[in-house]
């Protein structure tokens, strides 16, 4: 027990040393090719950050426990929304570009609504669900890519000179970037390793851990890239990391594990005589990303009744789930 917390211990301090290399690194090369905070972070962060969970849900998978990779992967969703996003925008709310917004989300709610359709109608994810997500992932990268090469440049300023380019090189930038996420990776790791079996000592039953533990120890590096990204002052980078990891965990995540080992839906919990992930998991997990992202398409900006109520709604979630 002591070496677990030890361990957690020492995984939190490599995901709070990787986030600020992370957000520092993306900074950098967004302003080295002035592109703005949002797309970096709905991209380049996102992958970063969303690594924990690939690996983890890849490895489940692997192993015969697709319960553990869809968990994570869903209730990855739900805490980045209800949580990660949920403090930031409560700490500062404010202006949210929508323009930038619309891409990301429109890929993250047509996949959701595959993924629903496939969850609802059949309850079991084979291997042709996972190519398809694979290559909705490799059609939104290639749609922000083609959508940043359109955007006008913004005009040049001072601070654009070759002499006052941040960070050096761009092979320095890139390779801080680089070991800054496997930092966090191995932090993510560290953390929900020794968190699951801390929670086990505990007796907290397994499908409570992998919904709440093993989702909130992967969806730490979005909440350490957030709140670094509060304090250097780039609000726009977390909620372009958060939709974007989100949408990752749908296309990305889901889709690796589904593509190496096939699996059917968590048949553990019920809830109202039905599966408790067809009742409360998906629903909240949809339900709370239209919390986020509705008020800024429509309003332009994020308020602080939002991270409010999300807060609320994860709090009311994990609440439920340790009934179950």
């Amino acid at each position: 027990m002591f070496n677990a917390i030890l361990w957690f211990c020492v995984g939190l301090l490599c995901l709070v040393k990787g986030g600020d290399w992370f957000v520092d690194g993306a900074v950098g090369i967004a302003r080295r090719f002035r592109l703005p905070d949002l797309l970096i972070g709905a991209t380049v962060v996102s992958v970063g950050t969303t690594l924990p969970e690939v690996m983890i849900s890849a490895a489940s998978a692997l192993g015969g426990h697709g319960e553990i990779a869809y968990g994570n992967a869903i209730g990855s969703i739900i805490c980045n929304a209800a949580l990660v996003a949920a403090v930031t925008i409560a700490v500062r709310p404010g202006k949210a570009d929508a323009a930038a917004l619309r891409l990301p989300v429109g890929f993250f709610f047509a996949a959701a609504l595959f993924y629903a359709a496939v969850a609802y109608g059949s309850g079991r994810f084979d291997r042709w669900v996972g190519l398809v997500l694979l290559g909705l992932f490799a059609a939104y990268m290639a749609a922000q890519v083609a959508a940043a090469r359109r955007a006008p440049a913004p005009a040049p300023g001072p601070e654009d000179a070759p002499t006052a380019a941040p960070g050096g090189s761009l092979a320095v930038e890139l390779l801080r970037l680089a070991l800054s996420a496997a930092l966090i990776a191995l932090g993510a790791n560290l953390m929900v390793d020794n968190g699951v079996l801390i929670a086990a000592a505990l007796g907290v039953p397994e499908s409570v851990i992998t919904l709440t533990v093993v989702a909130l120890g992967t969806s730490l590096p979005e909440l350490v890239t957030a709140i670094t990204s509060l304090v250097k002052g780039h609000g726009a980078l977390s909620l372009g990391n958060v939709i974007g990891a989100n949408l990752f965990n749908l296309v990305l995540v889901n889709g690796v594990s589904v593509a190496l080992a096939p699996f059917g839906l968590p048949a553990g919990a019920v809830l109202a005589g039905h599966n408790a992930s067809l009742v409360l998991d998906l629903p909240v997990a949809f339900l709370v990303m239209a919390l986020l992202v509705v008020p800024p398409l429509c309003k332009g900006r994020l308020y602080r009744w939002q991270g409010v109520a999300l807060l609320g709604i994860y709090a009311a979630y994990c609440a439920v789930q340790f009934s179950l």
